[in-house]
Order: structure tokens, then C-alpha cells, then sequence
């Protein structure tokens, strides 16, 4: 049984699941977006967000040995030396001012013709892309509800209270509400 297991096996062992992860991630690194699967890609995503916040880290380290040591455990996980130099060298600056979400997944139309699989493009998000606007709340839409109509004074009753002096107003305000009591 797998209770319990947070990731997704994709089918394969751990050892190709990691040997996997790592090419994809290298590849990522060297070429900025790449194409595969909606699967894959959605494993992919923090697999490559804890190795660029490793990086971001190992820049913001006073002592060589603790940037030393970042740069280890993420070659551990990546094990393509050159993607991991352009990723600590150069990369990372990509992301100093981003507190997080450095990748970007979007979903392809067609599927693949082989197995039918669904189809993703995962890259970088450009240091500075903003990202879509939020909205602030709820729309309001009258599509499908129906506002409650205001009780509207009668035709007879607004007029006469807006032209008679106050003395006269009294029996026209009672004549609207005889009529009103009348018709429920």
C-alpha cells in the first residue's frame, strides 16, 4: 500500500524518478522552458524551487564554507556540474528580488499522439513579470440570480405627497396604505 507517500511515482522506480528529475532540471536550467509532460511537470516545479532558493541562500552567505555546502546538496540532486555552475553563477540573480514562484507551467492543447498524454511547457518566470492581476473580490454578476425588486411607492401616493402642504400629506399616506392593506 502506499499510504502516506506525498509524491508522485510516475510509474517508475525512485532511482529513475530521481535520475529523471535531475535531466529534467538540468535542462531547465540551461535552456529556460522546456516541453513534457502536465505530470512532469507539475513534479518538476518544487523539485526546481527548493534548488533555486538553495542558490539564492548560498549567495547571501558570508562564509564560503556554507555557500560550499549549498552548492553540494544541490549537485547532489542535480548531477550535471555545468547546469549547476550557470544556476549559482548566473541564474539565481534572475530570482533575488522573488520571494518565491519562479516557474511557470501552461498547459498545451494537443495531447501527445503516442499514449494521449496531456502536454505542459514549464519555464522561468522573468524577474520582472508581475504575474496576472488579482482580483480584489467577488464579481457580481446577474447572470443566473435575481436581485430582489424594491417595494416602489404607488403612482398616486408620491405625487400627492410631494405637492399638498403636511396637513393634507396625512390622508394620502393613509389612503396609499388602505389600498395597500386591500390588495394583500
Amino acid at each position: 500500500m502506499r499510504h502516506q507517500k506525498h509524491h508522485a511515482s510516475l510509474g517508475v522506480t525512485r532511482e529513475h524518478r530521481e535520475s529523471m528529475l535531475s535531466n529534467l532540471a538540468a535542462a531547465l536550467i540551461t535552456h529556460g522552458r522546456i516541453q513534457t509532460t502536465l505530470t512532469k511537470a507539475r513534479v518538476l516545479r518544487p523539485f526546481i524551487e527548493k534548488l533555486i532558493t538553495k542558490a539564492k541562500h548560498a549567495a547571501g552567505k558570508s562564509e564560503k564554507k556554507d555557500a560550499v555546502h549549498l552548492r553540494r546538496l544541490v549537485l547532489r540532486d542535480i548531477r550535471d556540474e555545468d547546469a549547476v555552475t550557470l544556476l549559482f553563477n548566473e541564474k539565481y540573480k534572475e530570482f533575488v528580488d522573488r520571494a518565491g514562484g519562479y516557474t511557470r507551467i501552461y498547459k498545451l492543447g494537443p495531447q501527445r499522439l503516442g499514449d494521449a498524454a496531456e502536454m505542459a511547457l514549464i519555464e522561468f518566470v522573468k524577474a520582472d513579470d508581475t504575474g496576472y492581476k488579482k482580483s480584489k473580490g467577488k464579481r457580481s454578476s446577474s447572470k443566473g440570480r435575481r436581485k430582489p425588486k424594491a417595494a416602489a411607492p404607488s403612482a398616486e401616493a408620491a405625487p400627492a405627497a410631494e405637492s399638498t402642504p403636511a396637513a393634507e400629506a396625512a390622508p394620502a399616506t393613509e389612503k396609499a396604505a388602505a389600498e395597500g392593506e386591500a390588495k394583500s
